[in-house]
């Protein structure tokens, strides 16, 4: 494996080399905060299924706090409440990027894209592994609030890696661009063939045959 400033190369068994733009710290971190938002947003969303929940078996009113509708609710409903907030907190980014191939709703609209160290699309393993690290990378440090871990390890890897991408074997990408149009493609179009033409203008060619 050969890495540069901002690409991954990897050379498959059959010796031929793949080159990968790797994700920048900007994208990434605009990346993760979308996810982090639709997670806030699922948050509010379960809570409110919770007190609904318990408000249809006459538990609270209109007048209840959250402590008192909190302390009536039946234990189940309580339980079922924390299931689902323990669900979105750590599963979210497991099961999108397992179903997604490497990918969240996050990293889906910045294009970015999880795959292994060798190039191949990520299996639930590798999901699973770097998200349940996600904790660590997410500590907080002295300057930074949140992912300072993780910030800190992505500046000294040479591989843009987080603490959960080194323990995974995984890289972050971008996504490559639409591919190039073949030259077929591109000298059908009548204004590209056009200009060609301009430039390259055909030889004409004289024989002289006086002699």
């Amino acid at each position: 494996m050969i890495e540069t400033e901002e690409t991954l190369i990897i050379e498959t068994p059959e010796r031929v080399p793949l080159a990968f733009a790797l994700a920048s710290i900007g994208n990434r971190s605009l990346a993760v905060a979308i996810d982090h938002i639709i997670q806030f947003v699922s948050y509010i969303a379960v809570i409110a299924i919770g007190f609904s929940i318990a408000g249809a078996f006459g538990f609270g009113g209109p007048d209840s706090t959250v402590e008192s509708l909190v302390s009536e609710a039946p234990k189940w409903v309580i339980a079922l409440v924390v299931l689902l907030l323990f669900l979105v907190f750590s599963a979210y980014f497991i099961i999108f990027e397992w179903i997604w191939e490497g990918q969240t709703p996050g990293k889906r609209l910045m294009k970015l894209r999880v795959i292994r160290e060798d190039g191949r699309p990520i299996t639930l393993w590798e999901s699973a592994a770097r998200n349940l690290i996600r904790v660590l990378d997410a500590a907080p440090g002295f300057v930074i609030p949140i992912y300072s871990v993780g910030l800190i390890t992505i500046f000294l890897s040479n591989r843009d890696q987080r603490f959960g991408d080194i323990f995974a074997g995984t890289v972050v990408i971008r996504e490559r661009s639409d591919e190039a149009p073949t030259f077929d493609e591109t000298f059908s179009n009548p204004v590209a063939d056009g200009a060609f033409r301009r430039v390259h203008k055909p030889l004409g060619m004289q024989v002289d045959i006086s002699k």
